[in-house]
């Protein structure tokens, strides 16, 4: 599957509403409904982190809200790894459900209105195919991946998106932190 970058961005995030709302309206789904919200949301974080972040940083000259969006991201993993692990049957699981949704819903608002358009406006349609491709590589690669379970280089990633310095001498344990901790 490949297309326009900023296409493929917006149908994944369809899908993740689309599983909210599964989740919230037949909550018998939510053992079956949950990992594959995950590995959707973990594989589409990584693919945009790897692929399509640096290039609106650099190229579409987009680094304030690259690094805001990083840092949801890194929320969002966060609150994602709760949720993996809490009782699907669980008053909890709904708490950290609404939680997780309420994020992502302003990212997705937030990344909607301001990255895309603006990859929209300053890439060219070619590139935005490039880009659609490498995306769409990036995410077939994370497939399965689970939170909280990024590599070193992923967190390279995370940080350079961030745009902090100085992390290229971490062990994988500090850097997470010092990732966690920028999120807030």
């Amino acid at each position: 599957m490949s297309g326009d970058v900023v296409d493929l961005i917006m149908q994944d995030h369809r899908e993740v509403e689309r599983l909210f709302d599964k989740m919230r309206q037949f909550p018998d789904t939510r053992a079956l409904a949950a990992p594959v919200l995950s590995a959707l949301l973990i594989a589409h974080s990584r693919a945009e982190e790897a692929a399509v972040y640096p290039v609106a940083k650099d190229e579409a000259g987009d680094s304030e809200e690259v690094a805001h969006s990083q840092e949801e991201h890194t929320q969002a993993e966060q609150l994602l790894k709760r949720l993996v692990e809490t009782d699907p049957d669980s008053a909890k699981f709904v708490e950290v459900l609404t939680e997780l949704e309420d994020s992502i819903t302003h990212h997705v608002k937030e990344e909607e209105s301001t990255v895309l358009p603006h990859m929209k406006e300053h890439l060219s349609e070619q590139r935005r195919m490039e880009l659609g491709e490498a995306f769409a590589a990036s995410r077939a690669e994370h497939l399965g991946e689970r939170p909280g379970e990024a590599t070193k280089e992923e967190l390279q990633w995370q940080a350079q998106n961030m745009g902090l310095t100085g992390t290229s001498s971490m062990g994988k344990a500090e850097l997470a932190k010092k990732l966690k901790a920028k999120a807030g």
